[in-house]
């Protein structure tokens, strides 16, 4: 059974590409709303989930949870619909389509010849601000999770590797990602990381929105480790376009061990992330339990306790 579900749900994603990025885009954007307030008013545990999520965010008052969920599941909709027909969009209409502040300081590391770790959280649509980082003349390394099927998780690689970006596995390959990663900083380049939840419940415990959850400690290693800028990124929808903001540099602490300075870092980078998330909470598409408190008791158990964080910072 599991591999007739593998093969229905690549296909799926292959009709998307083939399909959604060839019909009229007023139709597609129809349709993709329409299932969004489909499987929203259908109230199922994707639902729930979000709206446990997003409860911390805006309170507990309901007819405002229902409304910024309802607004989520559209935004995040329209993430998947954007997805399917960013390979046929022009490098011009990618520019157009996009707009971010703050860039002058990375603009201007990345003339000196600096590298940066750019992180962003679940917001709006990443692979979007990644096409139009490319078309903007900085080429990228980015991680990806290995998804199953295999076939599925080569359809993604081949498709952010057509927007221009390099695409390192998460785990399965020849060297860790952090080895790979770390070289390209040491070179001057640039690497872009979806950093707000932590696939390896191996993470850095921080303050967001007053309770504890876990985010990597990856990216203050890399920047410890390189000299690399920590620059987070946050996204929102903006009409027919997708906004960015550029957030100043996190400094590397003057004090502390290693551990305390990635601590530090990370906890700073979920407040620049809150931040962005209270001003538009919608665009965040956080339909996965992500706060410690809502993880099942065997796995809350397994991430409670602190790892050192030693992965080849040096």
């Amino acid at each position: 059974m599991s591999r007739v579900t593998d093969r229905i749900t690549d296909g799926l994603y292959a009709a998307g590409w083939a399909v959604v990025r060839r019909g009229p885009e007023r139709l597609m954007a129809l349709v993709f709303h329409g299932v969004a307030d489909v499987v929203w008013r259908r109230r199922g545990p994707a639902i729930a989930q979000l709206e446990t999520n997003l409860r911390r965010i805006v309170g507990d008052d309901e007819a405002v949870l229902r409304a910024t969920s309802r607004a989520g599941m559209r935004s995040y909709a329209r993430y998947w619909l954007d997805l399917f027909r960013l390979p046929v969009w022009s490098r011009d209409r990618v520019l157009a389509n996009t707009s971010f502040t703050g860039t002058e300081h990375f603009r201007a590391l990345h003339a000196d010849g600096r590298a940066a770790v750019l992180v962003l959280p679940h917001m709006a649509n990443w692979d979007a601000a990644g096409a139009w980082l490319v078309a903007s003349g900085y080429p990228f390394t980015t991680v990806a999770e290995r998804l199953k099927p295999e076939s599925l998780f080569d359809r993604f690689v081949s498709f952010r590797e057509s927007l221009g970006m390099e695409v390192l596995a998460l785990s399965g390959g020849e060297r860790s990602p952090y080895e790979v990663l770390r070289t390209r900083l040491k070179s001057g380049g640039v690497i872009c990381l979806v950093s707000d939840r932590d696939l390896s419940a191996t993470g850095i415990p921080v303050q967001f929105f007053g309770e504890t959850a876990r985010m990597p400690a990856g990216p203050g290693m890399l920047a410890i480790a390189t000299g690399a800028a920590l620059i987070p990124v946050t996204l929102w929808y903006d009409g027919d376009g997708l906004t960015g903001h550029f957030h100043d540099e996190i400094p590397v602490p003057l004090d502390g061990d290693r551990r305390a300075k990635v601590t530090a870092m990370t906890q700073q980078m979920a407040d620049v992330f809150a931040a962005g998330i209270a001003e538009h909470p919608s665009d965040w598409h956080m339909l996965q339990k992500f706060w410690v408190a809502d993880l099942p008791e065997d796995r809350r158990a397994a991430v409670e306790g602190t790892p050192p964080v030693t992965s080849g910072a040096r």
